[in-house]
C-alpha cells in the first residue's frame, strides 16, 4: 500500500510539473488547463511522502505546488479601481447556435464600448452586427469554423485598407482611428488545446499578429487560461498584456467547475486597467467587459 501512495504521489507531482512545460510540447497548455486542482492534489501527495519520510521529495513537492499556485492566484489580483479609463471592450464568445442576439445586443447599447470582439458568429447570429451597425458603423467579419467566424466592432472610422482575415481563420481584425491615434482592434478564437489543433493555429496566426504595427486592443475566447505558454506567446506576439483580474468565462462538467478562457489584451505599456464579467445571455461563455488606457 505504501509503495503505490508514493507512486500516486509522484505521479500527481509529474502531472502538475507537467503543466509548466507548454513550452516544450503542447500537452503541457492542455495540463495547465486544471492546474488549479493539480495544486491540492499534489499538497496531499506531498503530505504522503512527508508520512513516508521522504522528506526531500516532500518539499520539492511543497516548492513546486507553491509556485504553481502563485501562477494561478497571480492574475486573480491584477486590477485597477480606476473608472476614468478612456476606452473600454466587449468581449464575448457569442454561442454559435444562440437563440436570440436581443439581450447581448442590449446589454452591449447599455455599457457603450468603444470596441466589441465577437466570436463564433453563426448564420443564426450574425444579424448582431446590423443591430449594432448605427453606434458601430467600422466592423470586420471573417469566416472560420464550422461554429461561426470571428467579429471585430469600433465606433471609430477604420483605417482604409487596414481589414485583416488571414487565410486559416480565427482572426478578425482592422485599423481604426481614434482620438489618441490609430490602434488595431483584434477578435481572436482559437482551437481547442492538444491533442486538438490550438498550437499550430497558434503558429499560423503569430506573424499575422506581429504584422500589426502599432497599439493593439485585443478580445477573444482563447480556449486557454491566463498562465499559459499559448497566452505568453501571443502578448508577445502583440506587445501586450492581460487586463484585469482572472475572469472564469466557460462552465464544464455541468456548470461544477469553470474555465477561464476569455480575455482582453492592451499594449503593455498601458496604466493599469479592469475587466467585469458579463452575463452568459444565452451564450455557453460569460462576457468579459473592459476598460483601460491604450498608451
Amino acid at each position: 500500500m505504501r509503495k503505490i501512495l508514493t507512486v500516486l504521489a509522484l505521479l500527481a507531482l509529474g502531472v502538475l510539473g507537467a503543466s509548466h512545460l507548454g513550452r516544450l510540447h503542447p500537452v503541457g497548455d492542455s495540463l495547465a488547463a486544471f492546474r488549479e486542482i493539480l495544486v491540492p492534489v499534489a499538497l496531499i501527495g506531498s503530505l504522503i511522502l512527508l508520512m513516508q519520510k521522504r522528506k526531500v521529495l516532500a518539499i520539492g513537492a511543497v516548492v513546486l505546488a507553491g509556485w504553481s499556485a502563485y501562477t494561478v492566484l497571480a492574475p486573480r489580483f491584477l486590477f485597477s479601481a480606476a473608472l476614468d479609463t478612456p476606452y473600454s471592450m466587449y468581449q464575448k464568445n457569442m454561442l454559435f447556435r444562440m437563440p436570440s442576439v436581443d439581450p447581448l445586443r442590449r446589454d452591449i447599447e447599455n455599457l457603450k464600448p468603444d470596441f466589441i470582439s465577437l466570436q463564433e458568429v453563426s448564420k443564426r447570429n450574425l444579424p448582431i452586427l446590423a443591430g449594432i451597425a448605427k453606434d458601430y458603423p467600422s466592423q470586420v467579419y471573417c469566416s472560420f469554423s464550422t461554429v461561426g467566424g470571428v467579429a471585430v466592432a469600433s465606433k471609430w472610422p477604420m483605417v482604409k485598407g487596414s481589414k485583416r482575415c488571414p487565410n486559416r481563420g480565427g482572426m478578425a481584425a482592422m485599423q481604426v482611428e481614434t482620438p489618441g491615434g490609430p490602434v488595431w482592434v483584434v477578435s481572436l478564437h482559437l482551437h481547442w488545446p492538444y491533442p486538438k489543433g490550438q498550437a499550430a493555429h497558434v503558429d499560423d496566426l503569430l506573424p499575422h499578429l506581429q504584422g500589426l504595427d502599432g497599439p493593439v486592443v485585443l478580445g477573444g475566447d482563447f480556449n486557454m487560461v491566463p498562465w499559459s505558454h499559448t497566452m505568453a506567446r501571443i502578448t508577445a506576439a502583440t506587445g501586450s498584456r492581460r487586463i484585469g483580474a482572472t475572469k472564469y468565462s466557460f462552465p464544464i462538467f455541468r456548470d461544477i467547475y469553470t474555465l477561464p478562457l476569455d480575455h482582453i489584451l492592451v499594449n503593455a505599456n498601458a496604466r493599469p486597467a479592469d475587466t467585469t464579467k458579463r452575463p452568459l445571455l444565452g451564450s455557453d461563455h460569460f462576457g468579459v467587459f473592459g476598460r483601460f488606457y491604450i498608451r
